[in-house]
């Protein structure tokens, strides 16, 4: 039903409920009949002679009632007075002021009936939810709000949706029940608030308590990342992440739920948006390892190809020809995190690492520097981690370090000088783990370079490699920082 006709609906069920519960009728009526409107006209003047709100005199009769159809009339108020609220998103709409303006003056006359409401706590949560960020009834609704918490003996936002301890009972299956009806595929984009209700009540349950309601929670996320908006995508994808990192393993490998999850990360890893692309790495890094664990369980036999060996590929296929710097630095920052997940086993994909290391190495990428930081943290790690291989690709690191370091000791552009000299310490690091792997074939390479350098600031990074004593690092002496 359509937000402008909700009200109207509701309002003809509380007149129709005030009289049942008030045990009046037009035919019960002392005097003479009076026609509609002359009734109207009298109730009026009876309601601002008794100086109540226009609302309180028909809430008064069924708030403290305990009737099934009085619950359910405060439900459809409730979602109607959520759906008037002021969406967290700018909208085009020319008359949602008036609306919502209406919206709040009802609001604020519900504040003390439904404060008091027992088993109503889904309503009005999500009401003062969907309130809090109107400026004209913010108040009201942190005061709804402290008072359910009160009813109910919470602390805070968190214990009531969760409850105070492991296994206590929060108000997070009420909520959702009361949102589900607007989370559905067919309903979900009519009200706008929705949307942002579930997600900030999502964000407040974690582990352990989350996983008892993955069932109600996992389908709307779900949906919020399939939209076609990039805004619903970065909201589908924080919710999932979330629900990533606090339900066990062991709940997501059921009924291939994670092969779900799984699809739907995976249709994003094409996009062209940076703001989408930042939090949809750190979502896929953590669910790779549940993936691959259902992987096993399912097959008993390790794949030649996991799925991070796929994601990694697609993410380096992607980092060669990418041209937005926004992605470059995004994608950037993430390698290093790859590179510590698969650890000894980066050596078959170390070829083309390497060519997209020593291409991120040659390219500034403006003042913060941060996709050429990032990569040089990501040639550290895969040292680390692949120092035996090192002899054979020591030609090719040692030139695009060497060209890197001149590059920058010579820029004259607006780069910090800050920034400069953290590029020279992270390369001066790379040639010095690169010669403790190589057993110090990197000082002997360097000799010519260091006689000839004529930049004083390059020859004092370079000194340090040369003074820096010969040593064979044993394997695990190389995991640790220079």
């Amino acid at each position: 039903m359509c937000p402008q006709t909700k009200p109207s609906g509701i309002g003809s069920r509380i007149c129709a409920c005030a009289g049942r519960q008030g045990g009046t009728s037009g035919m019960q009526r002392k005097g003479p009949l009076r026609s509609v409107p002359e009734r109207e006209a009298v109730e009026a003047r009876e309601v601002e002679a008794s100086g109540e709100e226009p609302w309180a005199s028909s809430l008064r009769l069924f708030a403290n009632g305990g009737e099934g159809e009085a619950a359910d009339l405060l439900r459809d108020l409730a979602a109607a007075l959520g759906r008037s609220a002021a969406p967290l998103e700018p909208r085009a709409d020319a008359t949602a002021t008036d609306r919502e303006t209406d919206a709040g003056l009802a609001f604020s006359s519900l504040v003390s009936k439904l404060g008091e409401a027992q088993g109503l706590e889904g309503p009005v949560f999500v009401l003062a939810a969907a309130h809090s960020a109107h400026p004209g009834t913010a108040r009201q609704a942190q005061a709804l709000l402290d008072n359910l918490l009160r009813v109910r003996g919470c602390q805070s936002v968190p214990e009531f949706l969760r409850g105070a301890c492991e296994g206590d009972e929060g108000c997070l299956a009420e909520v959702m029940r009361f949102l589900e009806p607007e989370l559905r595929r067919e309903t979900w984009q009519h009200n706008p608030s929705a949307k942002y209700i579930f997600c900030s009540v999502l964000q407040q349950v974690t582990r352990p308590w989350l996983s008892q309601h993955l069932e109600k929670v996992l389908p709307p996320a779900l949906l919020l990342s399939d939209d076609y908006r990039v805004e619903n995508k970065i909201l589908g994808v924080k919710c999932l992440h979330h629900i990533i990192r606090n339900v066990p393993a062991a709940d997501l490998c059921q009924f291939n739920r994670v092969q779900v999850v799984n699809h739907a990360l995976s249709l994003h890893l094409y996009s062209k948006e940076a703001h989408l692309m930042q939090i949809l790495l750190p979502c896929v890094l953590d669910l790779l390892p549940i993936l691959e664990k259902s992987s096993l369980q399912q097959s008993h036999n390790p794949p030649l190809v996991t799925p991070s060996d796929e994601v990694f590929q697609l993410v380096l296929t992607h980092m060669e020809a990418e041209p937005q710097l926004s992605l470059r630095r995004i994608y950037a920052r993430n390698l290093p995190t790859f590179v510590k997940r698969f650890g000894i086993q980066i050596t078959q994909h170390l070829k083309r690492l390497q060519q997209v290391i020593v291409g991120y190495l040659e390219i500034a990428d403006g003042p913060e520097e941060v996709a050429r930081l990032a990569i040089l943290d990501t040639l550290k790690c895969t040292i680390q981690h692949t120092w035996p291989r090192m002899t054979c690709h020591l030609s090719v690191l040692l030139k695009a370090l060497l060209k890197m370091m001149w590059d920058v000791s010579t820029d004259n552009s607006f780069t910090p000088e800050p920034v400069k000299a953290e590029l020279l310490q992270r390369a001066t690091e790379c040639l010095l783990l690169l010669d403790h792997s190589t057993h110090g074939q990197v000082k002997i390479l360097l000799q010519g370079v260091y006689h000839h350098c004529q930049n004083d600031h390059l020859k004092n990074y370079l000194k340090k490699v040369q003074m820096e004593p010969v040593e064979v690092w044993p394997p695990g002496k190389l995991n640790k920082d220079v």
